[in-house]
């Protein structure tokens, strides 16, 4: 299996707005989001991972097919100073469980050194065994652990946990 993180053109825009739609989705059932009245989720930040600084969009590719993606930022969730922000991170389902999260969490922290604040809903179980494995995995343990943080409130009022660790100048080489 080839796993790839591919940064997402602007012409390829409208191929992770269709992507975003099945992520919102599948994450109503945590935030209780209602779809607008064209029947689709949104995503009103899209555009400005093409004209901000600070944002990148990749695609999670699986022998050349998209698998997912991952969207990072600069924005903190809470007044801890970080450099990154994971803001949304999505595997399909057929990737799920076979090493792929594993590997697109891993190189994109890789990519981005720096301090990283990392927000998960706590009702989303899925995010939450995937998170405490791969965080504690990555960091070997040094991370700091922030459940039910007041100043990282989901669209629902669910207050979110927060993950702070760092990813390292150079990244060891066993990871991958």
């Amino acid at each position: 299996m080839n796993i790839e993180l591919v940064a997402i053109d602007v012409n390829e825009k409208e191929i992770l707005r269709n992507l975003l739609e099945k992520y919102d989705y599948e994450f109503s059932q945590y935030d209780q989001r209602d779809v607008n009245d064209l029947g689709l989720y949104g995503y009103d930040y899209l555009d400005n991972y093409w004209t901000e600084e600070g944002r990148h969009a990749f695609f999670i590719k699986v022998d050349g097919k998209l698998a997912g993606f991952v969207m990072i930022n600069t924005f903190r969730e809470i007044e801890e100073i970080t450099n990154y922000s994971i803001a949304e991170f999505f595997v399909m389902y057929k990737y799920r469980g076979c090493g792929v999260g594993r590997y697109a969490a891993f190189q994109i922290f890789d990519m981005f050194h720096g301090k990283w604040q990392l927000k998960r809903h706590p009702k989303n179980t899925g995010s939450v065994h995937f998170w405490d494995k791969i965080i504690r995995e990555y960091t070997g343990g040094d991370f700091v652990y922030m459940p039910s943080h007041p100043q990282a409130v989901y669209d629902d009022g669910t207050l979110g946990d927060v993950f702070i660790f760092e990813s390292p100048a150079k990244a060891p080489q066993t990871r991958g």
